[in-house]
């Protein structure tokens, strides 16, 4: 008699199913618990065909033995909200409707995708929707086109940046570093790459400038026209950063930076010293 899989089986064994009732899931690094009949609930979606139709052992896991799906998972709360209760229901000025629209439509949910498909089509329209997305909210290629087409317009001679529907404002960069010093003043210092660079503005501003390398993690759903100092990006060059700010029309307006010594050996006379740099960057 075969061996039934631990994870597989159903608690009690009274049925053929070969699903635990409670089921755990590792979506793109986040963990979510939830019910067997919960993601199976719409027949012929994605998730019920992985656990009605599939072996419990051909699908992916985890280290730890957690179903593996390699999608978005902040976004995929919604997509189990969804299988829940049937209705979508979003924060105010949510701003990933395109991502949560892709989404919906690699598990196979077409209803939900005709909840998000409206909300896309009304960009150039004010409806009464309390729900529609907010202007701000338009991606950064739907940014660069329009100033491509802004440009294309302006008259020879007009300044790069200055076409109509280009915000301004602040957006400043900071980071921390962190350097050792011998007692010589001659020896080269001995410096460590930079850890993270904080981003700390208008999110609608971060995000148009940073795109795909924001990390929102820390403040998933700011609202457009709301500030943050929670965001960092995904590289570690500030001249990466730069580059794209210059590219946006930003100038550098002020800088500053304080340093300090955190620790000194007591035999080296080495000491580690800290600092804290902020950028500050502007657009008219």
């Amino acid at each position: 008699m075969a061996l039934a899989d631990p994870a597989g089986c159903a608690k009690g064994g009274e049925d053929s199913n070969p699903f635990p009732d409670i089921i755990e899931l590792n979506v793109g690094g986040q963990v979510y618990i939830t019910r067997h009949p919960t993601l199976v609930s719409v027949p012929g979606s994605l998730l019920w065909e992985m656990f009605t139709q599939k072996n419990a052992r051909s699908l992916a896991r985890d280290s730890k033995g957690r179903f593996f799906v390699d999608r978005d998972g902040f976004l995929f709360r919604y997509i189990l909200d969804y299988l829940r209760d049937r209705q979508l229901v979003l924060p105010e000025h949510f701003p990933e409707r395109g991502r949560l629209q892709r989404e919906a439509e690699y598990f196979v949910l077409p209803e939900l995708v005709k909840l998000l498909a409206p909300k896309l089509s009304e960009q150039n329209s004010l409806g009464d929707d309390p729900c529609q997305s907010d202007p701000e909210e338009l991606s950064p290629g739907a940014d660069a086109a329009r100033s491509l087409a802004s440009a294309a317009a302006a008259p020879p001679g007009a300044v790069p940046g200055a076409a109509e529907g280009r915000r301004a404002g602040f957006i400043t960069i900071g980071y921390r570093g962190s350097y050792t010093l011998g007692r010589d003043s001659q020896t080269d210092a001995k410096f460590r790459r930079v850890a993270r660079i904080m981003v700390c503005g208008k999110t609608s501003l971060a995000k148009e400038v940073f795109g795909d390398t924001l990390n929102e993690s820390r403040d998933p759903d700011r609202p457009p026209e709301r500030y943050t100092s929670r965001y960092y990006l995904k590289f570690t060059f500030l001249e990466q950063a730069f580059d794209k700010l210059a590219d946006a029309g930003f100038h550098m307006v002020a800088c500053n930076s304080t340093g300090t010594c955190a620790f000194a050996h007591e035999q080296t006379d080495d000491r580690i010293w800290t600092s804290y740099t902020e950028y500050v960057f502007y657009r008219e």
